[in-house]
């Protein structure tokens, strides 16, 4: 396969480093900035001779190099900052995924388009309306690395090796993100019968701002080792037609009683993008919490939109 990450920053990086060590087919990194995917595609070139990996790495600062891309991935943007939410991304942001988008439909006009920018759900929304993709071949990145999170801290929590841990967060990729409880499990055991009360809800809080607490502690940066590798996840999946199920954001027409936004939601991801939307029994709290994800993604799109309208 080849790969395409538009956006050679932390993201996109540790995005096309971690897809090439899979070895998962030829990857392309793109920027606008000159000499910027060069040089990170020599770098990761060189770390895979020192793990005796071979795979082509090569950068370009010319958006056709995507030509021809099964996967296209997009990391560019701008990165949250302290206090800043992924929703105040969205002007500049959104510009930025437009452009893209617009290359990436003449480019690669049958690729499986993943976006990372943020805020994820919106753009999504935004990519698929300029590239003009049907909705299972454009899938937002969000829901992979807020489940590694939450399993994290409950494997931390517990001593419990992570791999233990099953258990998924879908919703918004942001403050109204859902971690399913009721489907969390250790060794089988639900988590429920492990935890009380109030400890559950401090892991669940603890989930929702963890992106947020990386941007507090590194000050002039953001997460990027785990959203790469979680990218490189969904790009497994599709490129081994594995019809593996992972929290992602899609299109929903109807399913969990929404239509209209991209949301996090698990899916069965395959060779052509979204195969199924798995549709989860939810009690009626979660289903609550689900449709206010729904509505604050709803009105960052109608701010879009009204953005747009306005020049």
């Amino acid at each position: 396969m080849k790969i395409a990450v538009v956006g050679a920053g932390l993201v996109g990086t540790a995005t096309a480093h971690k897809v090439a060590e899979m070895g998962l087919g030829e990857v392309v990194i793109v920027d606008i900035v000159d000499g910027l995917a060069e040089g990170k595609a020599l770098d990761i070139s060189h770390a895979l001779a020192v793990l005796n990996i071979d795979c082509k790495v090569t950068g370009s600062n010319d958006i056709a190099a995507i030509d021809g891309s099964d996967v296209v991935v997009i990391a560019s943007g701008k990165r949250r900052e302290p206090g800043m939410t992924r929703m105040d991304l969205l002007c500049e942001n959104g510009r930025i995924v437009e452009s893209v988008c617009r290359a990436v439909a003449r480019y690669a006009p049958n690729c499986i388009l993943i976006v990372v920018t943020n805020p994820v759900d919106v753009m999504c929304y935004v990519a698929w309306r300029t590239t003009g993709f049907p909705r299972e071949r454009v899938i937002g990145q969000g829901g992979v690395v807020d489940s590694a999170r939450f399993r994290w801290l409950l494997s931390t929590h517990l001593s419990v090796p992570v791999k233990d841990v099953q258990g998924m967060v879908i919703g918004e990729h942001g403050d109204c993100m859902l971690p399913l409880l009721r489907y969390t499990t250790v060794l089988g055991k639900p988590v429920t019968e492990l935890l009380d009360e109030g400890s559950l809800q401090r892991i669940v809080e603890r989930t929702r701002e963890a992106g947020g607490e990386i941007v507090r502690l590194l000050k002039t940066g953001s997460a990027a080792i785990a959203p790469g590798a979680a990218v490189a996840i969904m790009v497994k999946a599709i490129a081994g037609d594995e019809h593996k199920v992972l929290p992602a954001s899609a299109w929903l027409d109807g399913e969990y009683g929404i239509s209209g936004v991209f949301i996090g939601v698990p899916v069965r991801l395959c060779r052509n993008g979204v195969a199924e939307i798995i549709e989860l029994e939810l009690a009626d709290e979660e289903r609550e919490w689900l449709h206010r994800s729904a509505t604050a993604i709803r009105a960052g799109i109608e701010a879009w939109e009204n953005m747009k309208g306005g020049g």
